[in-house]
């Protein structure tokens, strides 16, 4: 789970990317990670993203005890589903509660990780056309109704128009 929560959360990727994802993809003398499983697709973006170095190190580690093809695997086989152990993993971070009948009121998924990443990027302030790139969309208007709230100047341009103080008269 750690790995496939870190792959998450730094690639922003979607959790079937994850899941899917093959070490031919994984390029560390390029130092990036192909999501696409072919040229054009598949039908949701995927991108090509850096690796940053938290996310080598792991990978680095994986790979040298890699079992199979993929890089999420588990005994020896692809992980085709990681459910049952990111409820787990919530659970033990006390994100939400155990419950006999699974999620309460789910707050937290493996896509939330991917929102998260993108928040993380708006909040420092990144341009949104390359948090749209690192996201795979196709073009910035969905990261932008999405993700622009976050980012630091949001509005801000907007704010100083109202700033009435600027252009009251001295008294």
């Amino acid at each position: 789970m750690r790995l496939a929560i870190l792959t998450m959360l730094s690639t922003a990727a979607r959790v079937t990317a994850v899941l899917e994802l093959t070490w031919d993809r994984v390029d560390f003398d390029g130092g990036k990670i192909n999501l696409r499983t072919t040229e054009l697709g598949p039908r949701k973006g995927r991108a090509v993203v850096p690796m940053n170095d938290g996310l080598r190190a792991a990978l680095t580690v994986a790979k040298g005890i890699a079992q199979t093809d993929h890089v999420i695997e588990w005994a020896g086989q692809q992980v085709a589903s990681i459910t049952t152990g990111f409820r787990n993993a919530a659970i033990r971070a006390g994100f939400v509660e155990a419950l006999p009948s699974g999620w309460r009121r789910a707050t937290i998924s493996p896509h939330t990780l991917r929102h998260t990443a993108a928040v993380h990027m708006a909040a420092a302030g990144r341009p949104m056309s390359k948090i749209s790139q690192y996201l795979g969309h196709s073009n910035t208007s969905v990261t932008e109704r999405v993700y622009a709230r976050y980012a630091p100047d949001h509005l801000r341009e907007e704010a100083e128009v109202l700033d009435f103080t600027k252009h009251a008269k001295a008294v």
